[in-house]
C-alpha cells in the first residue's frame, strides 16, 4: 500500500533514538499508511546503520544518507521532494517532538481546513519546559524577532515540528534556502501568505540521547536567512558568514600591517604582503570550519583546499598590493590603504571559492 503520510526526520548522530522512535510512530500512526524517511548527514556515529538495520525488516523505513552536504534545511528539503505521499510530516529525532499529534495534524489536512499544521510549544496548552533557560530564552527572542521582521503570524515560528500537504510544498521548494536550521520559517515566508495555517499545542519533551545542535552556527545562519528573505536573495547566509569571516580578516590584516611597520620596521609593500598572507590564511581556516561547513574540507583536501584558496586569491592579493602600495605612495596613511587593498579582493575571492575550492553548486 503506498503511504499516506511521509514523515521526514533529519538526523546527525541520534544513533540511540532511532528505534525507540521508530517504536512510537508505529504506535501513534496505528491505521495510518506511513513511511518514515530518514535524512542522514553521514553521521559518525552510525546512525545510518541502525536507520538502515530496522529498514532492513520494515518496509515503511528507509535512509536518505546524504555525503559531503550538510545541514537541516537541506536534509528537510530532500527528504520532504524524496516523498510521492500526499501528506508529509517534519519532525527532529531526538524525541523532544510529540509523535502523538501527528494523527491530529493529518486529520486537520485532510479536512481541508488548512495547507499546514505547525506543532507549537508556545500556543494556548504548549510548554517549553524542557528547554534550558538558555535556550528558551534565545528561542524566544527570535521568534519575537521573526515575527517582528517578516510578519509570519505563528507562535512558534521556529518549530521543526510541523506538517503540510506536498502539493503546497513542491512549487516553493526551489525558492527555499538548504542553509540553516529554521525550514518552517523559510517556508512560511517564502508562501508570502498564501498558506493556510493552523497551530496545534504540544509539549516539547526532554532530550535523552544524543546532544542539541544549536551553537553559534544556527544564530548566524537564522540572520542569515532573515537577511536572504529581506534582500530578495541578494545576501545568502552563506555570503553573510563569508562577509563575517572577512571582516575579522581585515581585523587580522590591520593588526599584522601595523605590527610589521612599526614592530619590523618593514618596507609598506613588504608589510602589507605579510599581513595579505595572514589574513588569507586565517580566512581560508575559518570559512572551511563555519561558512562551507557543510562542504568541510579535511585530510588531503583541506591541503588541496588551501592551495587553490591561495591560487584564487593571488589575483586579488596581486590587485590588494598594488592598490594599497599606490594609495599609501599618495596618502600615507597606513589603515587606509591597508583596507582599500584588502577589500578589492573580496568579491573575486568568495566567487571562485564558492565555485571551485568547496564547489559550491
Amino acid at each position: 500500500m503506498a503511504p499516506e503520510l511521509s514523515v521526514v526526520i533529519p538526523t546527525f548522530k541520534e544513533r540511540g533514538n532511532i528505534a525507540l522512535l521508530v517504536e512510537r510512530l508505529d504506535a501513534a500512526l496505528s491505521g495510518i499508511a506511513w513511511e518514515a524517511i530518514f535524512v542522514d548527514d553521514d553521521s559518525p556515529d552510525g546512525t545510518g546503520d541502525a536507520v538502515k538495520a530496522i529498514a532492513a525488516y520494515d518496509n515503511r523505513v528507509r535512509c536518505l544518507r546524504r555525503v559531503s552536504r550538510r545541514g537541516l534545511a537541506g536534509a528537510c528539503i530532500e527528504g520532504m521532494l524524496s516523498s510521492s505521499a500526499p501528506y508529509v510530516a517534519v519532525m527532529d529525532a531526538d524525541l523532544q517532538h510529540d509523535e502523538t499529534l501527528l494523527p491530529r495534524m493529518l486529520a486537520l489536512l485532510k479536512a481541508g481546513e488548512s495547507d499546514m499544521v505547525v506543532g507549537s510549544r508556545y500556543a494556548e496548552g504548549g510548554n517549553s519546559d524542557a528547554l534550558s533557560r538558555r535556550r528558551d530564552t534565545i528561542s524566544r527572542f527570535a521568534t519575537a524577532l521573526a515575527r517582528r521582521v517578516t510578519g509570519v503570524e505563528l507562535s512558534d515560528p521556529m518549530s521543526g515540528f510541523f506538517m503540510m500537504r506536498r502539493d503546497r510544498f513542491d512549487p516553493l521548494a526551489a525558492s527555499l534556502s538548504t542553509q540553516g536550521f529554521k525550514i518552517l520559517l523559510d517556508i512560511a515566508i517564502t508562501s508570502r501568505g498564501s498558506l493556510r495555517i493552523l497551530e496545534q499545542p504540544y509539549v516539547f519533551a526532554t532530550r535523552n540521547h544524543g546532544e542539541s545542535k544549536l551553537d553559534t552556527q544556527v544564530a548566524l545562519d537564522f540572520a542569515g536567512l532573515l537577511l536572504a528573505k529581506l534582500t530578495g536573495g541578494v545576501v545568502t547566509p552563506r555570503f553573510l558568514s563569508f562577509a563575517l569571516v572577512g571582516t575579522i580578516g581585515l581585523g587580522v590584516h590591520l593588526a599584522v600591517l601595523r605590527a610589521a611597520l612599526t614592530g619590523f620596521g618593514f618596507d609598506f609593500p613588504e608589510a602589507q604582503t605579510t599581513a595579505t598572507v595572514v589574513a588569507m590564511s586565517g580566512n581560508y581556516i575559518l570559512n572551511n570550519r563555519i561558512t562551507y561547513r557543510d562542504k568541510r574540507l579535511a585530510g588531503i583536501g583541506f591541503v588541496k583546499g588551501l592551495l587553490g584558496f591561495y591560487a584564487i586569491s593571488a589575483v586579488g592579493a596581486l590587485t590588494n598590493v598594488g592598490m594599497a602600495s599606490w594609495l599609501y605612495a599618495h596618502e600615507p596613511v597606513w589603515w587606509l590603504a591597508g583596507a582599500a587593498g584588502a577589500v578589492m579582493g573580496a568579491v573575486w575571492n568568495y566567487s571562485m571559492s564558492t565555485l571551485l575550492v568547496w564547489r559550491v553548486k
